[in-house]
């Protein structure tokens, strides 16, 4: 496998439910990828909706067909241990203070080679043990050109 890291168009499918409700987000963009022998990374800046002046930086880490990390720097920080069949802590620094919230992933499917291709992850998330979100999320990579 090739260590190469070029722009990409990156579009991000997200599904969020709480209580029933469900909202889902799309978002396409230009950023990196990179294919190493044991991961590969996923980058690219997201801009607020209301305040496109906000904006964060996120690196998606796949490590393999069990584990994904996410991890967003900007006004709201997070990194997300999403691990099939095992429950994680993880830290949520928001604009009002800082979480420690729950993340339990269900469905990690890697289909990303040296060229590209699809993540989908299934996950939730607790706060005091109880289930606050269900969420999903689709990453599809393309080479830009």
């Amino acid at each position: 496998m090739e260590n190469k890291k070029n722009e990409y168009l990156i579009s991000v499918t997200g599904i969020q439910e709480v209580d029933g409700e469900k909202d889902k987000i799309e978002l396409q963009t230009v950023g990196n990828f990179m294919m190493k022998p044991s991961h590969a990374y996923i980058g690219y800046k997201e801009y607020d909706e209301e305040n496109p002046s906000i904006s964060s930086n996120n690196v998606v880490k796949v490590e393999n067909e069990d584990r994904v990390t996410i991890i967003r720097n900007g006004e709201i920080q997070t990194r997300l241990i999403l691990e099939k069949g095992r429950r994680h802590q993880c830290h949520y620094r928001t604009i009002m203070g800082d979480l420690m919230i729950g993340v339990s992933a269900e469905t990690i499917k890697n289909e990303l080679t040296e060229n590209g291709g699809k993540l989908h992850v299934i996950y939730s998330l607790d706060f005091n043990n109880e289930i606050v979100s269900n969420n999903e999320f689709y990453i599809n990579v393309e080479e830009k050109g």
